[in-house]
């Protein structure tokens, strides 16, 4: 029996047909084809990587192309907070606070901060270059941390307080760590720092553009001033929505206390290390058994707990709300400030409509006049239209009497013509 007619019997019988055994062209076999759906995905998975700036506690950086799952496992955050960061939400505004990081979308400024570092996502765009020279300039190149005049570097990899060689005790690492804001709030203060001068830099131009243009409306109303008007009030407009977006998520802020805890990541950090730093510290230089050692250790683990919680209050948001009122008075400046530009809008236009309506009434005005002129000459053409007819009167052969009785006829349509319009102004219907 032939090979076709086997595979023939094969597909009649239902049964898948037998592979084509591979082409010997003289070349090596060792190859292997993926799936179709696998190099799409692959594609896409390197498509999706996107261009990252780290910035650590020191001031280093740099530049990594991540994807959505890097960074999700680095920074520790849900999916759904990366869409926040993406092109359809560019022009929101949002502060969330996460276990492990804060997720920052101001304006142009679209980063991910955690205890340790900052990510920003699209580092080399124009408008996210000055913020990047701040954090340059602006990050400490040294620890936090300041013990007795001494500053100490912190370990990232054990997360421990060394002072010269001595671990310090709970309560004077956490009073050096208060003495100056923590990492993820510095961060903060330079992005609204950045973005308050852009939104203020912004209403400073529109102001220095607003003012001629509505001043040289009120003097000229044409089609061209009314189109640079128009486009004022739109750039107006959806400027004052972008500093209200801001405006309001600090102000959302400042309404709950909780949120605000929840922004303190390196008091969460030290919550969670500190205790068990403290403990593997006393069973490495404990000599004492381990077994009659665990008691100790439970009341060392307690006695570091209520440490920690007395020097680090929950809802202890003091410093947070300062920074947040600052630049909210800040925002609602710059809020005000377009204020006024839209109601010196808003009165220019009111003017111009005025002038408008003025205008509009003096036509009326002046259509009434003639209106009462072509009453009057009405009057004069019936009285000539009489005596056009082809009716015999004796009037018509009276020498002399042409002139008089046009220039009679003429006063008398005058009289009427200024008797009506003394009426018209009797009644106001025109001005003086």
């Amino acid at each position: 029996m032939g090979k076709n007619q086997f595979s023939i019997r094969r597909r009649k019988k239902g049964m898948p047909p037998l592979p084509t055994p591979p082409v010997d062209n003289g070349e090596p076999q060792n190859s292997i084809s993926l799936p179709v759906g696998t190099v799409k995905a692959s594609k896409k998975k390197v498509g999706g990587a996107r261009l990252w700036m780290r910035f650590d506690r020191w001031g280093q950086s740099e530049l990594n192309e991540w994807d959505k799952n890097s960074i999700i496992k680095r920074a520790g955050i849900p999916t759904r907070d990366l869409r926040i960061l993406g092109p359809i939400f560019s022009h929101s505004s949002s502060i969330l606070a996460r276990e492990k990081a804060m997720v920052v979308n101001l304006e142009f400024i679209r980063a991910i901060i955690t205890a340790e570092e900052v990510l920003l996502l699209d580092p080399l765009r124009q408008e996210v270059l000055p913020f990047v020279d701040q954090l340059r300039q602006q990050l400490p190149h040294k620890s936090l941390l300041k013990v007795n005049g001494t500053s100490a570097e912190q370990d990232d990899n054990e997360g421990h307080f060394p002072n010269a060689g001595h671990w310090l005790p709970v309560p004077e690492a956490v009073e050096g760590l208060q003495a100056e804001l923590p990492f993820e709030f510095q961060v903060l203060e330079i992005a609204l720092e950045v973005v308050c001068t852009f939104l203020d830099s912004s209403v400073a131009d529109l102001e220095r553009d607003a003012y001629p243009v509505l001043d040289e409306l009120a003097m000229n109303v044409s089609t061209k001033n009314l189109e640079q008007v128009r486009s004022l009030k739109s750039n107006l407009t959806r400027l004052l929505a972008r500093v209200q977006k801001v405006r309001d998520e600090i102000e959302h802020l400042l309404d709950d206390n909780e949120d605000m805890a929840q922004l303190y990541l390196t008091r969460k950090w030290i919550q969670n290390q500190q205790p068990e730093t403290l403990l593997g510290t006393i069973v490495s230089n404990s000599p004492v058994p381990a077994a009659p050692n665990l008691r100790r250790l439970n009341s060392a683990r307690s006695r570091s707990g209520s440490l920690v919680s007395n020097h680090f209050n929950y809802y202890d948001v003091e410093d947070l709300e300062m920074l947040l009122e600052a630049y909210f008075m800040q925002l609602e400046g710059t809020r005000n400030k377009i204020l006024s530009v839209r109601e010196y809008i808003d009165d220019t236009e009111d003017y111009v409509n005025i002038q408008l309506d003025n205008q509009r009434n003096e036509l009326i005005q002046l259509q009434l006049t003639l209106t009462i002129a072509s009453f009057a000459v009405a009057v004069e053409t019936l009285i000539a239209g009489w005596f056009g007819m082809n009716i015999p009167c004796t009037l018509y052969h009276t020498e002399g009497l042409f002139w008089p009785f046009v220039l009679c006829m003429t006063i008398g349509c005058i009289m009427l013509f200024l008797v009506i319009l003394g009426y018209a102004r009797w009644k106001k219907l025109l001005g003086s």
